[in-house]
């Protein structure tokens, strides 16, 4: 399914690919994938698929690295487009890049979206795409949740940008991720301003695993076969 949008009063149909990135090796977690950490005993690299797709989002490429194997395994049955990056530590933008490269030219809109945001849904995904048709002339999205906290106004994820840009950063700036590209061309940046935490919760250490806990509500688990990985963290 694509996503309509109302132009003219009539209703277009607006192609919207995605870059899912799950190539990390999960270091600050003992070494195992953030992929297959659990909610409610679905993988988040799930979770996302299952957000991405509710959303109408037409296709999705999914960029594996360390854990590609037991990664892919977990969602083999997906009609995606799977990415191998050969070298992973090279950093979020290669993913990125090869992400890029392997959705159709056809799109109008690509999303990219870490794996590790456990309680995305596809109302999230769908609030984001509205937000990208009332942009105005700038290329990107990108979320600015206002927790109340304290903390202040924090960027967030996943964004979305003009495909066009797509083909600029294939074509010159391919090094950059989103966040570098923004902070070089704030001009270009549309920000959508929210009270959605969900937006800014992502998991990277032990402590973010505890604190989504008693945020949530939820605990996060690992799957039997890394389970004896999470003793010996």
């Amino acid at each position: 399914m694509g996503c309509p949008f109302k132009a003219n009063g009539l209703y277009s149909r607006m192609s919207v690919g995605a870059v899912l990135l799950a190539a990390g090796a999960g270091r600050r977690l003992g070494g195992r994938p953030k992929a297959l950490l659990q909610l409610g005993g679905v993988p988040l690299v799930m979770r996302q698929l299952v957000a991405l797709s509710g959303a109408g989002v037409d296709e999705v490429a999914v960029v594996l690295g360390h854990h590609a194997d037991a990664v892919e395994a977990a969602i083999g049955p997906f009609p995606i487009t799977l990415v191998r990056n050969p070298a992973p530590d090279d950093g979020q933008a290669s993913s990125v890049r090869l992400g890029l490269q392997a959705l159709s030219p056809r799109l109008d809109a690509v999303i990219v979206a870490p794996v590790d945001l456990p309680l995305i849904d596809a109302q999230d995904v769908v609030a984001l795409i509205a937000a990208y048709r009332k942009r105005g002339t700038a290329s990107m999205v990108v979320p600015r949740v206002h927790a109340g906290d304290g903390e202040g106004a924090l960027p967030g994820n996943p964004v979305i940008f003009d495909a066009a840009l797509r083909e600029t950063w294939l074509a010159g700036e391919a090094d950059l991720a989103c966040r570098q590209w923004r902070e070089r061309h704030p001009g270009q940046v549309a920000w959508f301003d929210t009270d959605n935490t969900r937006y800014h919760l992502d998991i990277d250490t032990p402590e973010d695993l505890r604190r989504f806990a008693e945020r949530t509500g939820h605990e996060l688990g690992w799957p039997e076969a890394w389970a004896a990985e999470a003793v010996r963290a």
